[in-house]
């Protein structure tokens, strides 16, 4: 489980189960457990305004930079 944060105001976007190593180009929405954004049509924003990504119907393409995360991955 890990926690996905904004970039410029460190408040909580995603609980997001992160499965397998390498980096976060998107989000499968399904294993998002718990969501504290702010969703426009097909935008997902910070609650500061900071665009965090883009609605791709299964899963959400995240912004690089736009956000940090911390937590443990599960491996699989």
């Amino acid at each position: 489980m890990i926690v996905i944060k904004c970039a410029k105001c460190r408040a909580k976007i995603f609980k997001y189960l992160k499965i397998g190593k390498g980096r976060i180009l998107h989000c499968w929405k399904e294993r998002i457990i718990e969501d504290y954004s702010v969703r426009g049509e097909n935008e997902i924003r910070c609650q500061c305004g900071n665009l965090i990504g883009i609605d791709e119907r299964r899963w959400i393409k995240m912004k690089q930079r736009s956000f940090i995360y911390s937590g443990t991955r599960t491996k699989g």
